[in-house]
């Protein structure tokens, strides 16, 4: 028991203050709310989120898709800058546009919070731009959590995830088994780094000596902006390939961690090959620096960043024409990279062929030519 004079210790004390936690949920409910479609039941601030999905009657086998991430030490360039309205939009384009892949449709999303001290305007800035990327994707931000960790973090560090659910009628699932030779791949123009790969980006800057403020001609703005270029959102474009019922796609990768040729190889049956032209595309400038400042080798750069390239679909050769018209009209530019063959088991050079990636025992991805830059 302690002395009748201890002094009292309580959880403002110890260094977790509610009243600044309220203060950031009102700062950030009109933003949530306005991500609500009308199959959202309730508010904001309950235990659970509640979801109508009475409409998932109209199919016939309806499968749940879900993904959970982060964004990675993308937030330590968000803290450094004391910028957080865009981290949001990497969180939600890491979670939702995995799910899209399989050919779901979103139907929810949740957002975790974990800081040192709750700054309400700070945790409002970060969970509107979830909100904004959620509306753009036409995914409503169901609920989260904002925790505060003193002792665990320091109080400007804070970390973000994300977790959605989509549904998908089970015999329209995309994906390998679907994949056939003669299959066109085409490619979905990235919007610079997105969220993977900034533990080199950041080595590479930190050895140079180089500064977030620096100011790059090539970029046409600062290092900072340009490592905080919001992921780009995939879903509509994805979605409008799927709702056409005059295109048949196969399959979609999402190029994350690893790089194009790791998450490709995911996508494809065992026996057939995709060939990926280097050479088909311009690789942005960000990466030519990164490359070129910390003397990084093309196979490490290629197997960590997207080089330009952020999301692929795998479509019959007959119909690539359509497919690129459709993802022109979202808004995103994109190209042909290559086409999917029988593999005949040429071996090729170490870097340039990938198979076995990603825990998937499946097809191959062969890369020819060089990158220009």
């Amino acid at each position: 028991m302690s002395e009748p004079d201890a002094p009292e210790i309580t959880y403002a004390a110890a260094g977790v203050d509610t009243e600044a936690g309220d203060k950031a949920v009102e700062l950030m409910k009109e933003a949530v709310r306005g991500t609500h479609t009308p199959a959202v039941v309730g508010g904001v601030g309950g235990f659970a989120g509640l979801v109508d999905v009475s409409a998932l009657a109209a199919y016939r086998r309806p499968l749940l898709a879900t993904s959970t991430d982060g964004v990675g030490t993308k937030v330590a360039v968000a803290q450094a800058m004391d910028i957080h309205d865009t981290i949001g939009h990497d969180l939600v384009g890491m979670v939702v546009d995995d799910i899209v892949v399989v050919g779901a449709r979103p139907l929810l999303m949740t957002d975790y919070i974990a800081t040192g001290k709750v700054v309400p305007e700070r945790v409002a800035d970060i969970v509107r731009g979830i909100a904004e990327a959620c509306a753009l994707v036409g995914t409503p931000l169901l609920g989260g959590e904002t925790a505060e960790h003193p002792g665990l973090l320091e109080p400007h560090e804070y970390d973000v995830a994300g977790a959605a659910t989509g549904v998908v009628e089970a015999d329209a699932v995309l994906g390998a088994e679907r994949v056939r030779p003669g299959d066109v791949l085409v490619a979905m123009a990235s919007s610079g780094l997105h969220s993977n790969g900034y533990s080199l980006v950041r080595r590479v800057l930190e050895v140079a000596g180089w500064p977030l403020e620096r100011h790059v001609e090539e970029l046409g703005r600062t290092v900072g902006q340009e490592l905080l270029e919001p992921t780009r959102l995939y879903t509509p474009a994805c979605l409008a390939l799927v709702d056409d019922l005059e295109l048949e796609v196969h399959a979609f990768t999402h190029v994350t961690g690893g790089g194009l040729a790791a998450n490709l190889a995911r996508v494809l049956p065992a026996g057939l090959v995709a060939d990926v032209d280097r050479t088909s595309w311009v690789v942005p400038p960000i990466f030519e620096l990164v490359r070129t400042l910390g003397n990084v080798p093309w196979r490490d750069l290629e197997g960590t960043l997207n080089l330009g390239v952020g999301m692929v679909a795998v479509v019959p050769a007959e119909q690539a024409g359509a497919a690129l018209a459709t993802v022109a009209a979202q808004g995103i530019d994109a190209w042909i990279l290559g086409e999917v063959t029988d593999d005949d088991g040429t071996p090729g050079h170490d870097r340039d062929l990938v198979r076995g990636t990603k825990g998937v025992d499946g097809g191959a991805v062969r890369l020819v030519g060089t990158y220009r830059t």
